[in-house]
């Protein structure tokens, strides 16, 4: 059995495979959650170029325009924080993959 524990994880023995299973299940759960997480954020913001609106001729009042500024900075806002946090969690996980951490 230890064989085979020492094949799937750089760990000294079965206690630590077992904490770094742990870490590695919470770490990819919670990339997962933070993935689903930026991508309905970044569904949620509305498009940026005016597109047929331009071509009518549209014309839109300072109030009408920044009406809904203050949540589309939230989404953007909130969508940085999502997308930092997945980044720092995937450099956390390549870092327990690292085989001198665990002995």
């Amino acid at each position: 059995m230890m064989q085979l524990v020492n094949l799937l994880a750089p760990a000294a023995s079965a206690a630590l495979y077992n904490i770094y299973l742990a870490i590695s299940i919470v770490l990819v759960v919670a990339m997962l959650i933070a993935a689903i997480v930026a991508i309905v954020l970044v569904l949620m913001q509305p498009s940026n170029s005016d597109g047929i609106q331009a071509i009518q001729g549209s014309s839109e009042t300072f109030f009408g325009k920044n009406k809904g500024k203050s949540i589309e900075e939230k989404l953007k806002k909130w969508t940085t924080i999502c997308l930092i946090v997945l980044g720092i969690l995937a450099i956390v996980f390549y870092i327990l993959q690292y085989d001198g951490f665990w002995s």
